[in-house]
């Protein structure tokens, strides 16, 4: 436990006094997890364990006061967690093949990063959808209710993404650049130190993103799930500038990263969405929750 505390106070940037410049970096980790006796605990798992359960009491919260059931989060948390995962594992191992560890166990070894987050919401959204209905519980609203709690996961996430020394972009002299160990540097950056954050970047944008969309729910001016639907369309902008910075392995077209192509188009998807949403969706209030669930039960 002390080598994450450790990384984690490392996290926030020192002063390192090189010649006669001072040169203002954030180091890279002394190690990507610890032990527990004969057990290796990986930060990157645990992150993503700690993000899930912050993001659960996010979505109980935001549900209750809707007028839903906060028990059902629970209920539905961990089908839908195992869904994202997968979904997520699926999506990585389709698009970056060769990063992939060539053993039998490669396609499933996510303590070693890779989980693409458009396969994960993906499948997660359709066994929500599934699961919701079964229960007659309104979607929309429960949507609304996921999504920023779906971003402080996933900012949370991204300091697993931190211990494993991966999701950085190009290299960089800025103060906040991150250093990065020579055996995580992609072939032909060796000779570069320090190099974008785009982990960090991503962590602050999905925090200030959840922010705004948790005021936009409180104007009650966005029908259901328009929430949502921002979540995918402002994560996704998000990403079109993300991917532009980074230089690890992926597939490219035309000169761009592939998951460039796929955030634009879910850029685009999600603005579509959200225009529909609002043109021709119903309004929503706390007490609308309770009134849909009553009359589906009793439907």
């Amino acid at each position: 436990m002390l080598t994450i505390h450790a990384g984690l106070i490392a996290l926030a940037g020192v002063l390192s006094l090189t010649g006669k410049s001072l040169v203002l970096s954030i180091p890279s980790p002394p190690a990507n997890g610890f032990w527990i006796g004969p057990l290796f605990i990986h930060a990157y798992g645990m992150m993503y364990a700690v993000g899930i359960i912050v993001s659960v009491l996010i979505i109980r919260h935001r549900w209750q006061a809707m007028g839903g059931d906060p028990s059902l989060v629970e209920q539905l948390a961990p089908p839908i967690f195992i869904a994202g995962v997968i979904g997520a594992r699926i999506y990585f191992d389709v698009t970056t093949p060769a990063v992939m560890p060539h053993t039998w166990w490669g396609p499933f070894a996510v303590w070693d990063g890779g989980l693409g987050i458009w396969g994960g919401v993906a499948l997660a959204l359709v066994v929500g959808i599934w699961l919701l209905r079964r229960r007659g519980i309104p979607v929309g609203p429960f949507m609304d209710a996921v999504a920023p709690g779906l971003l402080v996961a996933q900012a949370i996430g991204r300091i697993g993404n931190y211990f494993n020394q991966e999701l950085f972009g190009k290299p960089t002299s800025l103060p906040w650049g991150l250093q990065i160990a020579p055996q995580f540097r992609p072939a032909g950056f060796a000779q570069y130190a320090t190099f974008q954050p785009t982990f960090l970047y991503e962590l602050i944008f999905d925090l200030a993103w959840a922010g705004i969309l948790i005021l936009l729910g409180r104007t009650g001016r966005v029908r259901a799930p328009g929430l949502f639907a921002l979540y995918v369309a402002g994560y996704s902008a998000f990403r079109v500038f993300e991917e532009s910075l980074r230089i690890d392995y992926s597939q490219y077209f035309f000169g761009l990263r592939l998951n460039f192509f796929v955030a634009g188009g879910m850029t685009l998807v999600g603005l579509a969405w959200f225009a529909y949403i609002q043109l021709h969706g119903r309004a929503g209030s706390p007490a609308l929750v309770a009134e849909e669930v009553e009359t589906e039960a009793a439907s």
